[in-house]
């Protein structure tokens, strides 16, 4: 497998292997999410057995089964293995690269010719459906701080191309990775209900606010990156150390409140607009499962100026991108009612960001401010150049000059500028390439109830 070219810090090696088939039957399915060479991880809800509350145990996702990591650990398949098997949340695993030393030999426990767990009298109780599971946020102690980013050119040239058409782009947006500090305590996991929020509100041809319930709710398709090793205060993480750094990828929905943005981002950015919600996904892809799938640093114009040398390197102008390929889908109540499918309203590839995750992350420290593990930093709305490429309804609705918009519409006649109270937003992530396994992200779900006040 070293024949193929990678970021120096995630090589492809056997674990990519495309041939290697699990006992596990559903994650040999050319279109699952996770195969064995993937090997996502998340916190699982299991009731407890008194009925009275919820614990929360690790597990990796293989085909259409989950296998519970602590049960694992508990049992006698890897007592004489000298690896440290006594963790109890996904931070213990992103501690010192213990992850990255475990899911090899996970990963061959699962192989079709391992029969250490298939024949385990315990199989049935470390090994279970994904069906009807329910999960919570990956970290047991809770996201640390969020900072999201605005690293998508062609999404901030549309949005600036809406209020400021003869400069839709600030000076500083091809120098500078934008971003701004977001609300940690409001981010939710997948299928959790987003309340419709309440806020000031200007409305066209006014000058006074009124308070009252948004009217132009949003959603945004981003990518978010786990922290798994932090800085010190003060000092800085060299754009060539930067990989090391990030543990694995999620899917983020960034809810919108348009009409309060609008008012209120002026001149410090968005507040309340972003801060009520944030959903992702489950699962965390780890970095060395998407090893076979970077690529190099977005294709900057000729007249587009280099990054400064901190935010240069050669290992991240050949691989800093990630080829994958995100969608955003609506499914309206009466939609569910009538068990149509969702409606597709976005497609593009986080290829297409202007800025790496490793600039994002060298950028966010280069001022010696300390990252911890357990943060997470998020794209910013992924869009890309084409028709239906576009990561919001802002954008998608947007006909492209002036103030003129085409709602989105559903098979059942309705229409969509913005998202309607009863509406699901589905984000869904996956890469593929030629010679190697197809692997997902799964899937970011969230559904917007009415206002409350």
């Amino acid at each position: 497998m070293s024949k193929h070219p990678s970021h120096p810090s995630y090589p492809i090696d056997e674990t990519h292997d495309p041939k290697m088939e699990s006992w596990v039957a559903s994650a040999n399915d050319p279109s699952t999410d996770f195969p064995i060479q993937n090997l996502p991880l998340a916190m699982r809800l299991t009731e407890a057995d008194d009925g009275d509350g919820f614990w929360a145990g690790i597990v990796v996702a293989v085909g259409d089964e989950l296998l519970d990591l602590n049960l694992l650990a508990a049992s006698d398949i890897f007592d004489d293995d000298d690896d440290d098997w006594d963790f109890m949340s996904i931070e213990d695993l992103m501690a010192d690269g213990l992850w990255s030393r475990l899911r090899p030999k996970v990963q061959r426990l699962l192989r079709k010719d391992d029969k250490r767990l298939r024949d385990h009298r315990e199989r049935g109780r470390i090994m279970s459906p994904a069906e009807g599971a329910v999960f919570a946020l990956p970290l047991l102690t809770g996201i640390g701080d969020y900072t999201d980013f605005y690293a998508s050119i062609y999404h901030a040239t549309n949005v600036g191309s809406m209020f400021r058409p003869e400069n839709p782009l600030l000076p500083n947006y091809k120098w500078i990775p934008i971003g701004y500090h977001g609300r940690a305590s409001s981010i939710v996991a997948s299928g959790a209900e987003i309340r419709r929020p309440m806020g000031q509100t200007v409305a066209d041809g006014e000058s006074v606010p009124k308070y009252g319930a948004c009217k132009r709710l949003d959603y945004e398709l981003e990518v978010g990156a786990f922290i798994a090793r932090g800085n010190e205060q003060g000092e800085v993480i060299p754009i060539g150390e930067a990989e090391e750094h990030l543990f694995g990828v999620c899917l983020v929905n960034d809810w919108s409140a348009r009409d309060m943005q609008k008012w209120e981002y002026q001149p410090l950015g968005p507040f309340l607009a972003k801060s009520f919600a944030t959903t992702i996904s489950p699962f965390i892809v780890t970095m060395e499962a998407l090893a076979p799938f970077r690529c190099g640093a977005f294709a900057r114009d000729k007249d587009d100026p280099k990054p400064l040398a901190y935010l240069r390197s050669d290992a991240n102008e050949k691989f800093g991108g990630i080829d994958m390929q995100v969608e955003a889908l609506i499914s309206s109540k009466q939609m569910r009612e009538k068990g149509m499918e969702p409606v597709r309203v976005s497609k593009t590839s986080f290829k297409h960001m202007y800025w790496t995750l490793a600039q994002m992350l060298t950028h966010h420290a280069s001022n010696g401010c300390n990252l911890q593990a357990g943060d997470l930093i998020a794209s910013g709305t992924v869009s890309g150049p084409g028709a239906g490429e576009a990561g919001c309804l802002l954008e998608a609705t947007w006909k492209g000059a002036g103030k003129d918009r085409e709602p989105i519409k559903l098979p059942t006649g309705e229409t969509r500028f913005f998202l309607a109270d009863g509406d699901e937003v589905i984000l869904r992530g996956w890469c593929e390439r030629e010679g190697f396994r197809r692997i997902g992200l799964g899937e970011c779900r969230g559904v917007v109830t009415p206002a409350k006040g």
